[in-house]
């Protein structure tokens, strides 16, 4: 089960003219955007990489928008974990577990969470924050992610884990995010 105070929330590669090509992108960008607007809420710190972003552009506007307070990691190495500065954050953060979001599932979110795994984290891959250009490829990703241990979930599914009751402070804001 995911843990406010041992999850961070790492937001990958949603950047220029690929974002606009990835499949399902309008469910994308808003299962995304509602997952920065809970890490925030909750006090989940984000990590926000791109990939070589000379090349492919910047993180798209209304996601970036989101992450004014962060600064992202620019990153050649299609993982994250490829990225000295990612690692870096990721052990200040001290947490232990990753919920991960962005594109494209079957490259740089495979091998982020693979090695993720790898580093001894629990990873959680959210499904409907996830995508490929072709939905082929994301579900092959999918389904290889699941057969290696890591976690499948979906944005509210990840929102009611964390939160783990309509008890919680900040139930009512959240569940906003997803009426």
């Amino acid at each position: 089960m995911l843990d406010i105070q041992n999850c961070c929330l790492v937001v990958v590669d949603v950047q220029g003219k690929l974002a606009r090509l990835m499949y399902d992108k309008q469910v994308l960008f808003k299962n995304i955007q509602i997952l920065i607007k809970t890490a925030k809420i909750l006090n989940i710190p984000i990590l926000w990489c791109q990939q070589c972003p000379d090349a492919l552009g910047p993180t798209i506007p209304e996601i970036a928008q989101l992450l004014t307070d962060n600064e992202p990691i620019d990153k050649s190495a299609f993982s994250c974990c490829g990225a000295e500065q990612f690692n870096i954050k990721l052990n200040e953060s001290a947490r232990q577990q990753v919920l991960l979001c962005g594109i494209e599932t079957h490259v740089c979110i495979y091998q982020t969470a693979a090695d993720l795994l790898a580093k001894g984290f629990s990873v959680d891959v959210v499904a409907d924050a996830v995508s490929s250009r072709t939905l082929e490829n994301k579900q092959i990703a999918i389904n290889r992610m699941a057969a290696k241990g890591i976690n499948i979930s979906c944005t509210e599914m990840a929102l009611f884990e964390l939160l783990q009751t309509a008890e919680h402070p900040q139930f009512k804001q959240i569940a906003k995010l997803i009426k």
